[in-house]
């Protein structure tokens, strides 16, 4: 069983802790917005309860009594731990830890930051870039943004974000040496760039696959230009090695601005970005304030979409 804490009222706790503080019952009064009058009242009462003065008082000043002296650092250091436990907690709410891609992190994320922060100045993001697949449930990240069909996990809340298509790309300077849209059996000739895929249960789109659906089947992908990394690959179009297969989401950016161009109208559906957080997650507000963000780092998703 057990033993209740026999402590004084909090009020008249603060009101003692304030008055020492400041050696002054108006300025304490101040501080805790009441009267001076309710600070006398609450320090009395105090006194009443422990059996020891705490103040001597005379009309123009106030001072500890040595049973005061030794109370006052006790309850100070005290109040002054709490505020600073709540204040870490105020910030550890406030403090997200996203986990995404390599590609996704450099191609949507961080370009757009500066978004995040001019409208939620108080959320403090931490990225964890990287292939694998962080624990939630761990405790690891706060959001894990994850690629595939949508997911079905228990006590995980699920948030599609956009689904996207691939499509071929190639930079203005690779597009102006060939009429666009170029043929499909003219890019089978063309030096290709591919990455390889983290996971190959997603079957996600591959050149093969996109010749296949061409009408192609001769197809051999062992000249293409291999990357491992997916945002290198797409840097590699941009800067004229050969065309790329790559997601409209990671490279809409790129195509805007004319880094690169889709040489053919052929695209390819892809898979679902989602957003994956912890169900019952104390820092849920800032949680879907970024999950929020992150909707819109794809405006416009029907942009760049060809025909299948």
């Amino acid at each position: 069983m057990t033993t209740r804490r026999k402590l004084p009222p909090l009020n008249a706790l603060r009101a003692f802790e304030a008055a020492a503080r400041h050696v002054s019952f108006k300025q304490a009064a101040e501080e805790l917005c009441v009267t001076s009058t309710a600070i006398s009242h609450q320090i009395r009462h105090l006194e009443t309860l422990i059996g020891f003065k705490l103040f001597e008082r005379t009309p123009r000043f106030i001072a500890l009594t040595e049973a005061g002296r030794r109370l006052f650092p006790v309850l100070r250091d005290g109040f002054d731990r709490f505020s600073r436990a709540v204040g870490e907690l105020n910030e550890d709410g406030h403090s997200i830890t996203v986990s995404v891609t390599p590609a996704f992190a450099a191609k949507l994320l961080i370009p757009a930051l500066m978004r995040l922060h001019a409208s939620h100045p108080d959320i403090r993001l931490s990225i964890q870039a990287t292939e694998q697949l962080s624990d939630i449930h761990r405790g690891d990240v706060d959001i894990a943004v994850r690629y595939g069909p949508i997911a079905s996990v228990g006590g995980v809340r699920v948030l599609p974000l956009f689904t996207d298509h691939y499509l071929p790309l190639a930079s203005l300077e690779w597009s102006r040496g060939d009429i666009v849209p170029v043929s499909p059996e003219k890019l089978a000739l063309q030096r290709l760039i591919c990455y390889g895929w983290k996971n190959q249960r997603l079957g996600g789109p591959t050149w093969g696959s996109w010749m296949q659906a061409a009408g192609i089947h001769d197809f051999d992908d062992g000249g293409c230009l291999q990357f491992s990394e997916e945002s290198h690959a797409i840097q590699a179009a941009i800067d004229g090695a050969g065309v790329v297969l790559a997601s409209n989401a990671l490279t809409l950016a790129d195509v805007r601005s004319s880094r690169l161009v889709q040489v053919s109208q052929l695209t390819l559906p892809g898979l679902t970005f989602q957003c994956l957080s912890l169900e019952g997650n104390p820092k849920a507000v800032a949680i879907y304030a970024v999950e929020e963000w992150l909707r819109t780092l794809m405006p416009d998703r029907t942009s760049m979409v060809g025909v299948c």
